[in-house]
């Protein structure tokens, strides 16, 4: 895949994030990936000042969509994909947890080895810094088990930092609503065949006082979902 005349399409999912939003969408403009780009930021019913706060940032390079009841983490990237015009999708996060350096890198690599797929890893990285607690150890667990489940080693199921071909994602036919959306995409990819290519990625990650939103119980949900995509004809 040439870079020539291709799209990156940048999905944004806002729930309640006024204090780093305007940071990571004006990180998400001045960012150069080497080809066109649109960045579509969905507010999924934000009861904070965040729909102000990307209303602030004027620029034709962004889409958004707006809707006054929270429906979930995968209701907004559903929803984002729907209209996305990119040859390219990635997800960002509305907060600073991941760096856009890396997901340069991502996009880069997906072109130049012409992948279908690609992910970032927190795991893959040494020297992030992790607060071993149970989401640690659930994301280790839930990793641990798509890679059983599926035959196939993957790192970092829960990442953010998720790259695709538009023809990938969009042939999903995803379903979810809420963080259960990760598994999905995972399982889905699987069973399809397509090869996921992880590189290490660099994490900050915040705690619940900064405004962390997944709980232990949304662990449960995944599981629930990557026994269910895998039996499933």
């Amino acid at each position: 895949m040439r870079n020539n005349k291709k799209k990156l399409t940048l999905i944004i999912p806002v729930y309640n994030e006024e204090k780093t939003l305007k940071k990571i969408i004006s990180k998400a403009l001045k960012k150069e990936f080497g080809l066109e780009k649109e960045i579509i930021v969905v507010n999924d019913g934000s009861t904070d000042k965040s729909l102000n706060k990307i209303k602030e940032i004027k620029n034709k390079k962004i889409k958004i969509i707006s809707y006054e009841k929270n429906k979930g983490k995968g209701y907004a990237i559903r929803k984002g994909i729907e209209i996305s015009t990119g040859d390219i999708i990635a997800i960002q996060d509305a907060d600073l947890e991941y760096n856009l350096n890396d997901l340069k890198k991502l996009v880069n690599t997906l072109i130049r080895e012409d992948l279908n797929v690609i992910y970032g890893s927190r795991f893959l990285k040494k020297n992030n810094f992790y607060k071993k607690n149970s989401f640690y150890w659930g994301n280790r667990f839930l990793s641990l088990l798509t890679s059983l489940l599926y035959l196939k080693k993957i790192t970092d199921m829960e990442t953010c930092y998720k790259v695709f071909k538009k023809e990938v994602i969009k042939n999903l036919e995803l379903k979810s609503d809420g963080f259960e959306i990760e598994p999905e995409i995972t399982s889905k990819i699987l069973k399809k065949k397509y090869k996921i290519k992880e590189i290490p990625i660099s994490y900050r990650p915040r705690k619940k006082d900064e405004g962390k939103k997944i709980k232990w119980r949304d662990g449960f949900i995944a599981l629930k979902i990557l026994i269910k995509e895998r039996i499933k004809k």
